[in-house]
């Protein structure tokens, strides 16, 4: 699942059991605590959910990953892109993880509103994906649709949600802006954009939500 939760500005109580509702085995999070106290609130908000903190946060710049308990954790890392001056700092967060068997790497970003930075930080992003060995599971809110350049750099050689439906504003949602990408070898079993009123009122984006099917090691 992938969510851009606002900052946790909206209606948390919906957000919460949206998640409990949806049980996600990994959860990837743009937007989520960054600043005063970011520990607390992100080991809260994992707990919350029924989760716990794979990767991210401040170092990931408001990207985190969480996993359920089904899920082993071998390895995590941040990637920070570099500032343009007077504009939000933004990154990347990792884990390498495994599930029954199967071995796979998540990652998560959330790319700049400026159109002038975006195709950076997709270059970015893409170049440390591109180094990943195995399946990788990818997402972000990329502040641009399927016909932007930042989103074909991201999805190059990847499996991707371009024909999924709009995911912003969760009100009246009329753009696709927040992308799931897999590596071939993992199979989309179902894919869906949540659109029920707790999700309209946990977020100002949809949640992305699918099953899917990773090669046994």
């Amino acid at each position: 699942m992938s969510y851009n939760v606002h900052g946790l500005k909206d209606d948390r109580a919906a957000l919460i059991t949206l998640l409990r509702e949806l049980a996600p085995d990994v959860l990837i999070v743009q937007e989520a605590p960054r600043r005063f106290l970011w520990r607390q609130r992100c080991a809260t908000l994992a707990d919350d959910a029924g989760l716990v903190v794979a990767a991210g946060g401040l170092p990931a710049l408001g990207n985190l990953l969480l996993v359920n308990v089904r899920v082993q954790v071998h390895e995590e890392w941040c990637l920070r892109y570099p500032l343009t001056p007077g504009r939000h700092m933004r990154g990347a967060a990792f884990a390498r993880c495994s599930v029954r068997g199967g071995d796979f790497t998540i990652s998560g970003s959330h790319l700049a509103t400026d159109p002038g930075e975006r195709p950076a930080q997709a270059a970015l992003w893409k170049e440390a994906l591109g180094r990943l060995e195995g399946p990788v599971i990818a997402a972000a809110d990329l502040n641009e649709g399927p016909g932007g350049g930042a989103w074909r750099t991201v999805g190059d050689g990847l499996v991707s949600s371009s024909a999924a439906a709009p995911t912003f504003p969760a009100t009246l949602p009329a753009r696709l802006i927040d992308g799931l990408f897999v590596t071939p070898d993992i199979t989309i079993e179902k894919y869906e954009v949540v659109q029920s009123d707790l999700a309209r009122r946990a977020s100002d984006h949809l949640p992305v939500l699918a099953d899917l099917l990773v090669p046994s090691s």
